[in-house]
This record gives C-alpha cells, sequence and structure tokens, in this order.
C-alpha cells in the first residue's frame, strides 16, 4: 500500500515523501494517528501543491536570511572583558554574550545560534558564526578588548 506522509516519521520518510508500507502498519498506526494519507490521485495533486508552497516559504526565508548576513557581516561588536596579570580572560567568551553585544547593535539574534569555531578565550579579533537558516550563516567580528 502507497501512502504520503504528512509528517516525519523516523525510519521510513520525511513529509510528503510517498512510501510503500504493509496495509496493517498504514491502517492500524499511520492513517489513525494522522501521520499520512492514502496515494490516491487526488491527494498525490494536493500534497504537490503543499510541496510548491513550502519550497517558496523555503526560498522566501533563506532570501531574508542572506539579507540579514549581508548586514550582519559588515557589523563588529564589541567585549569589555575582566582579564588577569597575564592579558587571560578569567572564563571563555559565552554566546549570549555575543548576543547581548549584537543586540546593542540592533540585531535580535538567539544565543542558539551563534556558532564558535573554537572558544574564544584571549584578548583579540574574532569572527564568529550566526546561524541565520540551514544554508546561510554569517560572520560578525567580535572585538574582546579588556576593562
Amino acid at each position: 500500500m502507497e501512502v504520503i506522509l504528512i509528517q516525519d516519521v523516523d525510519h521510513l520518510g520525511r513529509i510528503g515523501e510517498v512510501v510503500k508500507v504493509k496495509e496493517g502498519y498504514a491502517r492500524n498506526l499511520l492513517l489513525p494517528k494522522k501521520l499520512a494519507f492514502l496515494a490516491t490521485p487526488a491527494n498525490l495533486k494536493r500534497i504537490d501543491q503543499e510541496k510548491k508552497k513550502r519550497q517558496a516559504e523555503y526560498n522566501k526565508h533563506k532570501a531574508e536570511a542572506e539579507v540579514l548576513a549581508e548586514k550582519l557581516s559588515k557589523v563588529s561588536c564589541s567585549l569589555n572583558v575582566e582579564v588577569n596579570d597575564l592579558d587571560k580572560l578569567y572564563g571563555a567568551i559565552t554566546s549570549a554574550e555575543i548576543a547581548k553585544a549584537l543586540e546593542v547593535e540592533g540585531f535580535d539574534i538567539d544565543k542558539k545560534n551563534v556558532v564558535f569555531e573554537k572558544p574564544i578565550e584571549e584578548l583579540g579579533i574574532f569572527e564568529v558564526g550566526i546561524k541565520l537558516h540551514s544554508e546561510v550563516t554569517a560572520k560578525v567580528r567580535v572585538w574582546v578588548t579588556k576593562k
């Protein structure tokens, strides 16, 4: 029996895929829990339209993320931190501190989207990634200076 998945199902497929499953699996699990539709011509047409709509929305979000990435690439933020006698930080710079510094610059970035290549544990200028979309990552310059 062929069904069209409405939601991602582990070990089976992703949204919008047409998969072949046993009748009992479809009747007893997928259809009652509204995880799938039967693969009829009408449902195939409907899912194709939804897929086009989802793709257009995905492209729109990606374009918005690229515009924001362009703006963020021109931004640099400064963090003043306490250091010891050897100019070493007492801890590492956190993603929350960078998100807060970007908020001061006028960008609302979630700390979960801040990506480090390696922890920032010294003074200097660093490039930090900001994940805006699954395919778009912006680079921001962070200046770490002592107080």
